[in-house]
């Protein structure tokens, strides 16, 4: 563990940007398998993206099960690090995962049982599509336990204070996944081409690769924080506490996936080229949001050890620092997806009418960019604090309001599919703009020091 960053000392800025970059790294890692994906499945067409596209929000779904154990994990290994309690620490590691396991198989039963009902939702209308979407799913959850525990197992040494480990794991299944994709989607070398099914195949094989060196890398560690016996002495109280600090984030999560499977119907009802723009214009779009997400993580760290160890003043500089830098990401992103969006959008697809839609994607989700980095670094932030509910009730509220204003003004006679679009960068706006600004209030009228003094009464061991 000799990579452990001790974030209780030393300069600020430098502690959290050390933490961060390997953070943001794995986190661009995350975003690249499904990027890689959607290059070779492009080269088969629009209805292979819109079979991937679609067939992807069940695995979308799947992480708000899994932020139950990844949220609380990280929080209260932070924490107790920061307090130098390493049964506390052994304690959260053991239920995180435990937690993890169970609602991995659960999950796996629900996709592969009702593998047809989950598609048949979106009322594709195309039985190629249809049949691929049902295939992709069917062979993603027979990996769905390695998709679970591989977060939560980067959320741990993240909490740790260790963010260069995940970092060079995630990066070797990354590898892994460029090298299979081409071969097993396309029949290069010799292979059978598999198309959709081969983009699926490489993908959880590569996560299977992630697991086996996440293992391996704790089986190695002489560390007493990974000595712990899965199911053996369960301590239902800790999973109390994992829950309570998971579940709002939890909610969040599967309410955010639900509401974009909704406006996913919307969408699907343009045809497949517009699920296709819009899947592909996500993945480009999360260039921003999973940058500022590795850096709410390393400041939430960052928050919960120096909650842990009491030091109030360095969260307070800490939470300053990483908003301004959070800033700075939103200002560029934005500026890159505006004046840029054609020519980032023709790499993945090269039929014109896509680029022309997914032009105008990227434009109109620019102008959101700057919102949506100060809404998920303060989130960040309350996440450090164990305040996990505020961020999650503003996202909840305000994503909801997407659905119901995007049938209105996706009508052909009003702005038709750009309105879909339209309705997603109002509500971000929206939620940049409460989160920053409840934060601002607890600063000035000096609450935020008394939540962090008053936080075991919100989560009491």
């Amino acid at each position: 563990m000799e990579d452990r960053v001790d974030l209780t000392q030393g300069r600020i800025t430098e502690k959290l940007i050390k933490l961060s970059l390997p953070i943001m790294g794995t986190s661009f890692i995350q975003m690249a398998y499904n990027m890689v994906d959607m290059i070779w499945v492009g080269k088969a067409g629009s209805s292979s993206v819109a079979a991937v596209g679609t067939a992807g929000f069940f695995p979308w779904l799947a992480m708000a099960f899994v932020m139950i154990s990844k949220i609380g994990g990280e929080i209260k290994v932070a924490q107790s690090i920061g307090e130098n309690s390493i049964n506390k620490t052994k304690s959260y590691i053991k239920a995180a995962i435990e937690i993890n396991i169970i609602l991995s198989i659960l999950y796996t039963i629900f996709l592969i049982v009702f593998n047809k009902n989950l598609i048949a939702f979106f009322n594709l209308g195309d039985e190629s599509v249809i049949n691929m979407s049902r295939t992709y799913l069917y062979i993603i959850a027979l990996g769905m336990v390695f998709y679970f525990i591989n977060p939560v197992f980067t959320a741990i040494f993240n909490g740790m204070g260790n963010s260069k480990t995940p970092f060079k794991i995630n990066t070797v299944g990354l590898i892994a996944n460029i090298i299979l994709d081409p071969i097993l989607i396309l029949g290069l070398g010799g292979f059978p081409k598999l198309g959709v099914a081969g983009a699926a195949i490489a993908t959880v094989f590569a996560q299977i690769i992630v697991f086996s060196l996440f293992l391996y890398t704790i089986s190695k560690s002489k560390h007493e924080y990974f000595k712990v016996k899965l199911f053996k002495n369960i301590e239902i109280k800790y999973y109390k506490i994992l829950y309570k600090l998971g579940i709002p984030v939890a909610i969040q999560s599967g309410m955010f996936t639900i509401f974009s499977m909704l406006l996913g119907v919307v969408v699907a009802s343009f045809g497949p080229v517009a699920v296709a723009v819009q899947k592909v214009g996500s993945q480009i779009e999360s260039i921003s949001w999973m940058t500022t997400e590795g850096l709410a993580v390393s400041l939430g760290s960052f928050v919960g050890q120096n909650y842990g160890a009491k030091k109030y003043d360095r969260v307070t500089k800490g939470c300053k620092i990483g908003i301004i830098i959070a800033m700075i990401l939103g200002i560029i992103t934005t500026l890159v997806l505006v004046f840029g969006g054609k020519y980032i959008f023709s790499v993945f697809i090269s039929e014109p009418k896509a680029i022309l839609e997914g032009t105008t994607y990227l434009k109109i989700l620019g102008y959101s960019q700057f919102f949506m980095c100060i809404e998920i670094i303060t989130a960040g932030a309350f996440k450090g604090l164990g305040r996990t509910y505020i961020p999650s009730i503003i996202s909840i509220i305000l994503t909801g309001l997407r659905v119901p204003l995007a049938y209105l003004i996706s009508n052909p006679n009003l702005m038709g599919l750009n309105g879909v679009w339209w309705s997603i960068t109002l509500t971000t706006i929206l939620k940049g703009i409460l989160m920053i600004s409840i934060f601002i209030w607890l600063f000035k009228t000096k609450k935020l020091y008394h939540v962090l003094k008053d936080n075991n009464k919100i989560v009491k061991e």
